[in-house]
């Protein structure tokens, strides 16, 4: 998926991440290839994506890459020599490092696909819920810590923008929003996580699930003209708001179609 210029990430500092082992040190010294996707959080790696790095003999692999500027949300296969290696790896002076970048579709074994987004994704948050995908969203700034910890309670995927989150290892799971433009945000997350899709059964405002409701079950919700015009409503098990097919819902319907649409061409390929 094309995405054009990529404007830079958020970084709120780096609590909680790894240690700034790199510009102060003279240790064993590795040449460090990133893939494409990736140069965005390693601009000293650009044009050709390749860099030296010097390490301080002691740190794993992990935190060198953290510490150049790419969280391990977004790595996927570590390569030494061309040989497979994990994060803990410790690099010796000389290695040639490859960093990959997430497989798609990524699957995140241990609970079922649910997500938590940061204040900043709104829009995106309202539109998964659209699609019946469990997407829970703090519309105020609640902290790092916070967003971590419910991430790790509730084991719920993390989506952000800002890499200083994303590097907190209390995380259950997280992963970088490349575009700050919703309507690339979701195919975004779509293809990458490929969760399946319920549309028109969450409500978008607080995550519950809908039932179906007569017109008397919501009238205190309706105006006049809203009242004589429509007879098929549904209502929020938790917190009761009242959905109909207003003047939108062919904006919403079109958001629906293209993401099925898309899936199941992602479905096709894949089979």
């Amino acid at each position: 998926m094309s995405r054009g210029p990529a404007p830079q990430p958020e970084s709120r500092g780096r609590t909680g991440g790894p240690r700034d082992i790199l510009g102060r040190v003279n240790g064993p010294e590795i040449h460090v290839e990133f893939a494409p996707e990736l140069l965005l959080f390693v601009p000293q790696a650009r044009p050709a994506g390749t860099m030296k790095a010097a390490t301080d003999g002691v740190s794993s692999l992990g935190h060198v890459i953290e510490s150049l500027g790419v969280p391990l949300t977004e790595v996927g296969t570590l390569l030494v020599d061309g040989h497979e290696v994990p994060v803990s790896h410790v690099p010796a002076a000389g290695e040639s490092v490859t960093v990959r970048a997430v497989a798609h579709p990524q699957r995140v074994p241990g609970a079922p696909l649910r997500f938590l987004l940061d204040v900043h994704l709104g829009t995106l948050a309202r539109r998964l819920r659209l699609l019946g995908v469990d997407t829970a969203y703090e519309s105020t700034d609640i902290g790092d810590p916070a967003l971590a910890a419910r991430s790790a309670a509730e084991r719920r995927v993390m989506l952000s923008r800002d890499r200083g989150l994303l590097r907190r290892r209390e995380l259950w799971a997280g992963a970088f929003v490349y575009s700050t433009r919703p309507e690339e945000q979701l195919p975004y997350v779509l293809d990458r996580f490929d969760p399946e899709l319920r549309p028109w059964t969450r409500c978008t405002a607080c995550n519950g699930l809908l039932r179906e409701a007569t017109k008397e079950d919501v009238a205190d919700q309706l105006q006049g003209g809203t009242h004589r015009t429509y007879d098929v409503f549904a209502q929020c098990s938790d917190c009761g708001r009242a959905y109909w097919k207003g003047a939108h819902h062919s904006q919403l319907v079109d958001i629906v179609e293209r993401a099925v649409a898309s899936r199941g061409e992602r479905r096709g390929s894949a089979g």
